[in-house]
Order: structure tokens, then sequence, then C-alpha cells
């Protein structure tokens, strides 16, 4: 089966004078059958209300803040380290237990 990533923002912190945001907290999670792992982080943002891309908080959308975070993580080196932690679970390389 293939993993199918879901990417999400699990919240924002901004400024309180102009609504501009400065970190964003991030998840991915990744499903494969019954066989689920995930990554958390967080990026950081330097907003400047005089840009002219600048979006206020109330307009924001989460593909527009998925794209900041995008452009601040190799997304393909996490789904990957995911894609690992699924693989690990499908198929140990050890166990434990005894034999009666």
């Amino acid at each position: 089966m293939a993993i199918t990533y879901t990417w999400s923002v699990v919240n924002m912190e901004r400024n309180t004078a102009d609504g501009g945001v400065t970190v964003v907290h991030w998840r991915c999670d990744g499903v494969d059958g019954e066989t689920t792992a995930g990554a958390y982080g967080t990026t950081s943002h330097t907003p400047d209300p005089s840009a002219a891309g600048f979006i206020a908080f109330d307009a924001l959308t989460e593909a527009n803040v998925l794209e900041w975070v995008w452009a601040g993580v190799v997304r393909a080196d996490i789904e990957q380290a995911i894609a690992d932690k699924i693989n690990a679970v499908l198929n140990p390389t050890s166990t434990a237990g005894v034999p009666w």
C-alpha cells in the first residue's frame, strides 16, 4: 500500500499589533493501511505588513500557511522520515519475547 501524507497547521503565533504570523506549528501524518506515524515541528517567520504579498491574519488560509511551512522545511525529508517509521513497524528487524 502507498503512504498517504496529510499536512496541517496546528497553531500559529502572531504579533498583536499587526497580526503578522511569527511562528507556525505544523504536523504531518502518514498512513499506510492501519499503520500511522507523524512528525511535528515549527517554522519561524518575519512578517512585513508593508510587503506586497502580506496577508492579513483573518484572510489567511491553511493552504497559504502550508506554503510558508514548505518554504522553510524539506518536505521530502520529513515525509521520508515518516515512511521510515512506518516501514520499521511493518517490517521489524528485531523482536522480543520468550519461546514458551
